[in-house]
């Protein structure tokens, strides 16, 4: 962290995302407290000074270099990133009001939302709704908007889930509404976007000037697998749920140096997914075998779950053993935790890893449903940004995944209870 100036970096948490917000804001805290005691004990060391005089030099430095924002009282500013006050007002006719309550004139403004958190989130006059995607999108462009009219020097979007990352491309009359949503977020003045495993890398060339920092979970999703009771010492096979999710799953099988299998799916455009229960795969092949071994299948989307109860079902029918599915963004819109429910009792599959980038409070409940935080691996990410330090090794996770794998080869394995987050 810039320990300099520590009060340069701001929070801004939009209805939905608070709870994601809060998680990466406590990770950055502690980032800045351990880089700031090394800092003084560098200091101490190299000036032969005490830790204690080597401290309020780095005080001093920082009311000089923040201009008195470091020693303000009530947001704790020597102790690292801090929360933004917003108020946010949702009005009777639907209209959203974004008041940012402090001065962030010339800082580096991270705002975090979760589009997909279908959950009441608590408007500042108490207002308690439910807000679908574009409820929370329009959240997103008021206080981006809010955010610049304050001044912000630079702003960043932190979104774990891409609105409209499905439609990135069109087939008839439609609209690519994937860009066009970066492109209304360009215009707005957003510098960066952070955001996991998006669901087609085509939207990241969609921009003129904006970045887009796309992250993946697989560094967590394998340790998370290395701790399940001995799974990657079974007869193991790595499946790809369809043909897009191909260099996903080559990816793990490459990691985890286990064979590669496809389901290959024909899809009817034309029937409507409503459920779990109703699918549009007019048919549905195996190329490769899973007779008798644990199959695990990685995919960046959950919505209703149908196509993967039907893929799971046909495997299962195939001979599969036991089956673990890895999700990035875990929707699982409408009846869809049901239906895996009711999955789970037929002996369909074992487990279900998804991630905490969309914010749920039933399936996690759940026996069959493994969490996985991946809010360290953010606030890493920001924490670099920040300091204008390259993120390569946090996008291309090969290096530290090779490291997990050479590791437990050498090591015993422990099982870990399924009720546990698990983070870098």
């Amino acid at each position: 962290m810039k320990y300099l100036n520590p009060a340069n970096l701001a929070v801004i948490a939009c209805p939905g995302g608070e709870v994601f917000a809060d998680e990466v804001i406590g990770h950055l805290r502690n980032k800045y407290r351990h880089s700031r005691k090394q800092t003084v004990e560098d200091i101490s060391k190299r000036y032969n000074i005490s830790a204690e005089q080597a401290d309020h030099q780095i005080d001093l430095i920082n009311k000089i270099v923040a201009q008195g924002l470091a020693s303000q009282s009530g947001n704790d500013r020597n102790n690292g990133p801090f929360k933004v006050p917003v108020k946010f007002t949702l009005f009777p006719n639907g209209e959203i009001k974004s008041e940012i309550e402090e001065s962030i004139r010339g800082k580096d403004v991270y705002i975090f939302q979760d589009v997909e958190n279908r959950y009441p989130v608590k408007f500042s006059s108490g207002v308690v709704n439910n807000l679908s995607t574009n409820d929370h999108l329009m959240t997103i462009f008021v206080t981006v908007d809010a955010a610049r009219q304050a001044g912000a020097e630079r702003i960043t979007l932190v979104i774990p889930n891409y609105p409209y990352s499905r439609q990135h491309k069109a087939k008839g009359r439609e609209g690519l509404s994937a860009s066009r949503i970066g492109k209304i977020f360009e215009s707005l003045g957003v510098n960066h976007i952070i955001t996991l495993d998006i669901h087609s890398r085509d939207i990241m060339n969609a921009f003129n000037k904006m970045r887009l920092e796309n992250l993946h979970a697989s560094y967590q999703i394998i340790q998370m697998l290395t701790n399940m009771d001995g799974i990657l010492n079974d007869d193991f096979v790595v499946v790809s749920p369809d043909t897009g999710a191909v260099d996903r799953n080559k990816f793990y099988a490459s990691a985890l140096k286990k064979p590669l299998a496809l389901l290959y799916k024909e899809r009817d455009y034309s029937k409507p997914v409503k459920d779990a229960s109703n699918s549009n795969i007019s048919q549905i092949r195996l190329l490769g075998c899973v007779k008798d071994k644990t199959v695990f299948m990685a995919d960046d989307i959950l919505g209703t779950g149908s196509t993967l109860i039907k893929g799971m079902r046909l495997l299962k029918e195939n001979g599969a053993r036991r089956i673990i599915c890895s999700i990035s963004l875990p929707l699982f819109s409408g009846s869809a935790i049901s239906h895996f429910d009711e999955a789970y009792k037929e002996g369909l599959f074992y487990r279900i890893i998804g991630t905490n980038a969309v914010y749920q409070e039933e399936v996690v409940k759940r026996e069959w449903y493994v969490n996985v935080n991946i809010s360290k691996l953010f606030a890493h990410v920001i924490s670099r940004l920040h300091q204008n330090q390259s993120v390569s090794n946090l996008l291309d996770n090969v290096r530290i995944i090779n490291r997990l794998i050479s590791k437990i080869s050498v090591e015993p394995q422990n099982e870990l209870p399924f009720s546990h987050d698990i983070s870098e």
